[in-house]
């Protein structure tokens, strides 16, 4: 039986931006998988270990890509 890595909100930072690896399903909205800031996410998403850290050394200010589309950004 392998080790199983439990993980929960408290172990991010509310603005560290992470990954969602999956689709997430609450009763009020579906997560699409892509970078989210931590706040966003539902709690069921790191309980289920859907949510992953990104690796260091990426830049802390990155902007959010799959969650917001701005006008700016497109050409």
């Amino acid at each position: 039986m392998g080790i199983e890595r439990r993980m929960w909100r408290g172990m991010f930072a509310p603005s560290e931006v992470v990954q969602l690896k999956q689709m997430c399903f609450t009763p009020g909205r579906v997560f699409q998988p892509g970078k989210y800031s931590a706040s966003e996410l539902p709690d069921v998403a790191f309980e289920m270990g859907l949510v992953e850290q990104l690796p260091l050394g990426r830049d802390k200010n990155a902007e959010i890509e799959d969650t917001e589309a701005s006008p700016e950004n497109e050409s």
